[in-house]
């Protein structure tokens, strides 16, 4: 894939991947936009990122995405990228009665937002050139940590997800790719640390968008980058040890 002089909607873009990601492909010549629910966090990027357009947008909202990918396609007629960036991951006790408002958060982001993107959005990048979609899935998707039991399985439905999308895009001028993180030190999993700004270590971010940049460029459509390829190549063996090792950590 060309990796510049592109148009590239990311959602979830106000932090972690998302913003690196965003950084990374306006130092590559794009047009970036990025979407998030905090307002304040937009407002901040674009008086730090002149060239970074930015758009409010709750992704766990239909009526959101609706008027995200109207806005978008109207707005920036040669769009020809859409990166699933946005995504949440919480502990989930399944010993317990489940709180559902917790457990439809995760799957409308980080499952039903990028599906119905994506169906929004291909019938404009078939009209594109260099278009693609690129769906930010885990390497959880292929070694689950139970205690994340809902998003390492919304995770692993996004894999699925990418490999029908892939093949019913496969006549058409839009490459489909899988960018596959392991643990990157950002952000996400807030819900288990009491500072909320804590980051939870990992890989660096830097040299996971180094990885996932190469990924793009090289037409790597499913792209494990760096530990995530274990997880992906060796998901029987690990699982036990990453397990007991979260437990040790984490549930004392």
């Amino acid at each position: 894939m060309k990796t510049g002089n592109n148009t590239v909607l990311i959602t979830g873009g106000t932090s972690g991947i998302g913003l690196a990601l965003a950084e990374a492909l306006m130092r590559s010549g794009n047009t970036v936009l990025i979407c998030g629910r905090r307002k304040d966090r937009l407002e901040a990027l674009e008086a730090r990122h002149p060239r970074l357009i930015t758009k409010t947008c709750d992704v766990a909202s239909a009526s959101e995405r609706a008027a995200l990918y109207e806005w978008a396609v109207d707005a920036f007629p040669d769009l020809n990228i859409l990166v699933n960036n946005a995504g949440v991951q919480l502990l989930t006790d399944l010993t317990q009665e489940t709180d559902l408002s917790r457990v439809m958060s995760e799957i409308d982001i980080n499952l039903v937002a990028p599906i119905h993107l994506s169906s929004l959005f291909a019938p404009h990048l078939a009209g594109q050139k260099n278009a693609a979609i690129v769906n930010i899935s885990s390497g959880l998707a292929f070694c689950p940590i139970a205690h994340m039991a809902v998003y390492c399985a919304t995770k692993a439905a996004l894999h699925s997800f990418t490999l029908s999308l892939r093949h019913q895009l496969k006549d058409t001028p839009v490459k489909v790719f899988e960018i596959i993180p392991p643990s990157v030190d950002t952000e996400l999993g807030h819900d288990r640390r009491a500072d909320k700004t804590q980051t939870h270590g990992g890989m660096p971010v830097a040299e996971f968008i180094e990885g996932a940049m190469e990924a793009l460029r090289e037409d790597i459509f499913e792209a494990p980058i760096g530990p995530a390829q274990g997880l992906r190549a060796k998901r029987e063996e690990l699982f036990g040890a990453m397990n007991k090792g979260f437990e040790e950590r984490y549930r004392r």
